[in-house]
């Protein structure tokens, strides 16, 4: 049975009209009063219908003459076609989600980790598109979400993302294959985030590292915790069943340098090698029982429900060549990172700390 409201399938009807060819550009729409005695409604649902199509750049209306089929972008292009359909499926999930109960914050996160799976499995790296940022880093819910509204921070720029680790980041971007990297790389030696490996890695160049936020990770585990683990030495526990971040996350370069540290055997821990790509992949492994426990962000055990103890608050930063901040839709990045409206989202999302977000430094 179809439950959308009648207004969107008013508005579907129509669409598929223009897309079969039955209403061509410049074709008179029916009256409002008409439609209205065809579909049994009031006159506002249709004129609601008539809005969305609109909305859409699919019709026009023209004051005292009636409403058309657009002229453009409809004739020679089936774009505004495509992002028409996909709305109207898009909606039709979100009325699915909502009718079992779930929230519209529930459904962007669900819908967030679902791009992040493709973006995860796009390994080719991406070549210059105008109008298209290349990011390549450290998988982070808050970059997903920048990239989900990077069209209201640029107007008519998109952020392409490709999550590969914090050190796959670096290289990107140090052999032109990436516009910006996310990056939390901790050195043992300096105890400092990042820089030491953007030196080493981009040497003589000089670049910006621009902090989303502090995170805090740690040990995520059922909801309850059920086997009593609070410490990375209860990993070492017979029967506990860890599942890790990939080598070269920021993540994972933390984990063995704390392993190491005390003296435990990384490859003693059983599931060391059962290896993640993102902190979603972690959290999920957990909550489907197909792991004790993993390492990873505070947001993603609470994403799904489970339960988080913290080791380390640790800086994620943007990785920006010199030349790259120039541009206009880097500027407006770096800009609005100091409002308040990617803080609340993040805050939102929980586990972040957002007092140092958008502050830059820089290495040369």
């Amino acid at each position: 049975m179809d439950s959308r409201p009648l207004y969107q399938k008013i508005a579907e009807s129509i669409r598929q009209q223009i897309l079969t060819g039955q209403l061509k550009a410049g074709d008179r729409l029916l009256p409002v009063r008409a439609l209205t005695q065809r579909w049994g409604c009031t006159p506002g649902t249709v004129q609601r219908a008539y809005n969305e199509l609109a909305l859409l750049g699919l019709v026009v209306s023209r004051p005292g003459q009636g409403t058309y089929v657009a002229d453009a972008p409809v004739v020679g292009s089936e774009a505004a076609l495509r992002r028409a359909a996909l709305v109207h499926r898009a909606e039709a999930f979100v009325l699915e989600a909502r009718s079992s109960g779930h929230s519209l914050e529930e459904i962007e996160a669900a819908t967030l980790e679902a791009m992040e799976r493709w973006r995860v499995s796009a390994n080719q790296p991406a070549s210059h598109v105008d109008g298209v940022l290349r990011f390549v880093g450290s998988h982070d819910p808050g970059v997903a979400w920048l990239a989900a509204h990077f069209s209201n921070i640029a107007p008519g720029w998109e952020l392409d993302l490709r999550f590969t680790g914090s050190l796959g980041g670096l290289i990107a971007l140090a052999e032109d294959q990436a516009d910006l990297a996310g990056s939390h790389l901790w050195d043992t030696e300096t105890g400092s985030y990042n820089a030491p490996f953007v030196r080493r890695l981009l040497p003589g160049r000089r670049v910006a590292l621009l902090t989303l936020a502090h995170r805090r990770l740690g040990l995520i585990t059922a909801p309850g915790n059920p086997l009593a683990i609070y410490e990375l030495k209860d990993l070492l526990r017979p029967g506990v069943r860890f599942v890790n971040r990939q080598a070269g996350s920021g993540t994972r370069v933390w984990l063995d340098a704390a392993l190491q540290e005390m003296g435990i055997a990384a490859r003693s821990l059983s599931g060391y090698t059962d290896e993640k790509i993102t902190h979603s992949e972690v959290a999920a492994a957990v909550a489907a029982g197909q792991a004790d426990v993993g390492f990873g962000l505070q947001t993603a055990a609470l994403a799904y429900g489970l339960d988080f103890i913290a080791q380390v608050r640790e800086r994620y930063e943007l990785i920006i060549c010199a030349d790259t901040m120039e541009l206009e839709a880097v500027q407006r990045l770096v800009e609005w990172l100091s409002q308040p409206e990617l803080s609340l989202a993040l805050q939102n999302m929980g586990g972040y700390d957002t007092a140092e977000t958008g502050e830059l430094r820089w290495v040369s």
